[in-house]
């Protein structure tokens, strides 16, 4: 039994997207700490952001109907 070379290449082409896509990475959890610093409405990302790392976390946004800044860290 023979393959043609265009079938062989597409089997083996659907059998690696079969198999890429059921391969599910491990994913860190992300904790959520309102930002002790930050004072007021929080209106911009990127000052959010700052104080957030300058407080030694990862990262930052502003959240919430009360735009509170908070902080993002791996848990």
């Amino acid at each position: 039994m023979e393959f043609k070379k265009p079938t062989l290449c597409s089997l083996l082409l659907l059998l690696l997207l079969l198999f890429s896509s059921s391969m599910n990475g491990v994913e860190a959890k992300l904790c959520r700490v309102p930002s002790s610093g930050f004072r007021g409405i929080c209106y911009s990302d990127t000052n959010c952001l700052h104080v957030c790392v300058s407080e030694g976390y990862n990262g930052g946004q502003c959240k919430g109907f009360r735009r509170r800044c908070i902080c993002y860290k791996i848990c």
